[in-house]
């Protein structure tokens, strides 16, 4: 999640960090244990035990250890030779050790590397596709295809303020076929990353956790202009990580952080992931769009947005199903910038939410980010027709107390007089950025009637849950169930919570009907729902696979775990042990082998 990092504080330009040299991790261990991250001069951090309420659902039993078998070999990576830095970036890397040193170190534990790569935080090093084993079920045929999973892996560890969402993006493919599986895990081969792996150091620095008071700003603004001056990066190439998510839509497979143009990508036969380029949709793409595309299912198109520091701070876009995009509609009834990481659409509508995150120049001044909540600001969510050419329909209604950053699905009702916006509402969301592991989300159903503009909500269940993904081909229609991640706390994802959102109004008990548990010391991230038969429009909703990444820090073992979605227990169907460890990540997508085929 790229958040903020360049699309929102671009006029801040941007920071570099002190000078590194690379980090790497043995890649031929078949399991990388869980680390305590330093860098040079990082003193080590001691390990720290965290208490927690114990949830109702009885954890997921031990399975009886399967027969020894041979370990599968893991293809050796060559190692990076440290590059010899020319004499300027000696000189500002100079500055910048002096700034992360006795300016602006990293106090708060929000933007301490020593802190926030702890654990199945910390980065690993790139793999080429190497078999995995299949040490319990067997893999649907349905799964043949591709689950990737986008998340931060830095490049080089940082010494100043790192926040978890400032890595490079890095993709974990699992391709399978035929019943046996493969993993690769490469970096998005973004201008940024590629710069800095050929100058054998950081150049283009982490916007969202260096900008802590005017000293700071000022003083890493001069080095990042300094660095550009220099010939050392061209800021119009874009700095973004593409950190965040993925999406196929307009005939190809995309990287997206939302700091900068999606990046194109494809999954080669063997299970290599391969980056195609940054890519603008013939030009008509300006400076970044939203890591959450909606796809309509039936009509193929993909609708987004971008959103950014200065007026217009949104503006809404689609792009056809042969790739061709449709000229922007600037949104100017948004009087000011707000964090707008996702969005829904109905077939009449796109639903925004302008949530009580935003630019907070007071807190700057004095010593803290730029970005923070506002508890004066009430939220509000904006609907405009889904084919508008302007904004002259845009309405936008006043709903206190929500603040979500990532919408499940949204439908109309009412013959289009009603929409439907399911979606975890932050209760404390002024620990958002700061303090995820104080942040509560609770799944809430909202009815905006457009008649009367009244709004009405009820939570449909008080379980921490976020990440919540439905059935693709039910976007923007009404669904009935939702596979959420249970935070214990966020950002570690315990298990997964499946949801029933069909129940009445009138009933106000938790609609939770099936709940999987990872286990004590293992810990996922998103669920993916992946239909057993995606043509047949017969098939129940939840007749699928539910499938995640989990990663069990007492052995230092990762798994790609797939869960039969009907079960009530969301049964394991299929455990596929990992060569090596998958960092917790942001979002994935499930591409299907006829799909890959294509790209």
């Amino acid at each position: 999640m790229d958040a903020f990092s360049s699309t929102f504080l671009s006029t801040l330009s941007q920071h570099p960090k002190s000078l590194l040299s690379p980090y790497n991790y043995s890649p031929n261990s078949p399991c990388s244990p869980a680390l305590k991250v330093s860098s040079v001069r990082m003193e080590e951090r001691p390990q720290t035990t965290t208490t927690r309420t114990k949830p109702q659902e009885k954890p997921t039993p031990s399975p009886p250890k399967p027969t020894p078998k041979k370990e599968l070999p893991i293809k050796p990576i060559p190692s990076r030779t440290p590059l010899e830095p020319s004499f300027p970036s000696v000189i500002f890397n100079a500055f910048d050790d002096f700034i992360n040193t006795f300016i602006d170190p990293p106090l708060r534990s929000s933007i301490d590397p020593r802190y926030v790569l702890s654990d199945n935080f910390a980065p690993v090093d790139e793999l080429p596709p190497t078999e995995c084993e299949v040490v319990e079920g067997s893999l649907p045929p349905c799964l043949d295809g591709a689950y990737i999973r986008n998340g931060p892996n830095p490049q080089y560890l940082p010494r100043g303020p790192y926040h978890l969402f400032d890595g490079d993006g890095m993709l974990h493919s699992i391709r399978i076929s035929q019943g046996k599986a493969t993993l690769c895990s490469r970096y998005v081969k973004t201008y940024k990353y590629t710069i800095e792996r050929d100058a054998g150091s950081p150049v283009i620095p982490n916007v969202f956790s260096g900008f802590n008071g005017l000293t700071a700003s000022a003083a890493r603004g001069a080095i990042t202009a300094a660095r550009a001056i220099a010939g050392q990066f061209n800021p119009t190439n874009g700095i973004g990580l593409a950190n965040t998510s993925l999406a196929l839509f307009g005939g190809k497979l995309f990287a997206i952080g939302e700091s900068d143009l999606p990046y194109a990508i494809k999954i080669a036969p063997d299970g290599d992931i391969i980056t195609l380029g940054r890519h603008d949709f013939d030009g008509n793409l300006f400076m970044s769009m939203t890591a959450h595309p909606k796809i309509d299912p039936e009509t193929n198109e993909a609708f987004a947005f971008r959103y950014g520091p200065i007026p217009p701070f949104l503006t809404y876009f689609r792009i056809e199903p042969n790739g061709t995009k449709t000229p922007d509609v600037p949104i100017f009834s948004m009087t000011r910038p707000s964090f707008l990481h996702d969005f829904a659409i109905t077939k009449k509508y796109a639903i925004f939410s302008d949530i009580q995150i935003g630019m907070n120049p007071i807190e700057l001044i004095m010593g803290g980010s730029p970005v923070g909540a506002d508890s004066g600001k009430i939220p509000r969510l904006g609907v405009i027709p889904r084919y508008a050419k302007d904004e002259s329909k845009m309405r936008w209604f006043d709903v206190p107390g929500f603040n979500i950053v990532h919408a499940i699905n949204a439908w109309d009702e009412d013959g289009g007089d009603t929409i439907v916006l399911v979606a975890p509402n932050i209760l404390s969301v002024e620990h958002t950025l700061e303090r995820m592991d104080l942040i509560h989300a609770c799944v809430e159903k909202v009815k905006i009637d457009l008649k009367t503009g009244m709004v009405s909500r009820h939570p449909v269940s008080t379980r921490n849950l976020d990440f919540g993904v439905i059935n693709p081909a039910y976007v923007g229609k009404n669904n009935k169930y939702v596979y959420a991640a249970i935070g214990d706390p966020m950002p570690k994802v315990t298990g997964v919570a499946k949801l029933d959102v069909s129940v009445a109004e009138t009933d106000r008990r938790d609609c939770i009907v099936a709940c999987r548990l990872f286990g004590e010391g293992c810990f996922g991230g998103e669920p993916f729902f992946v239909a057993k038969d995606a043509n047949n429009p017969e098939a129940d909703e939840d007749d699928g696979y539910v499938v995640s990444y989990v990663h069990n820090e007492k052995t230092g073992e990762s798994r790609f775990l797939v869960m039969d979605a009907k079960s009530p227990n969301l049964d394991i169907v299929a455990a596929v042990k990992l060569p090596r460890r998958v960092p917790y990540g942001f979002h994935g997508l499930f591409v299907r082998e006829s799909d890959l085929n294509k790209l």
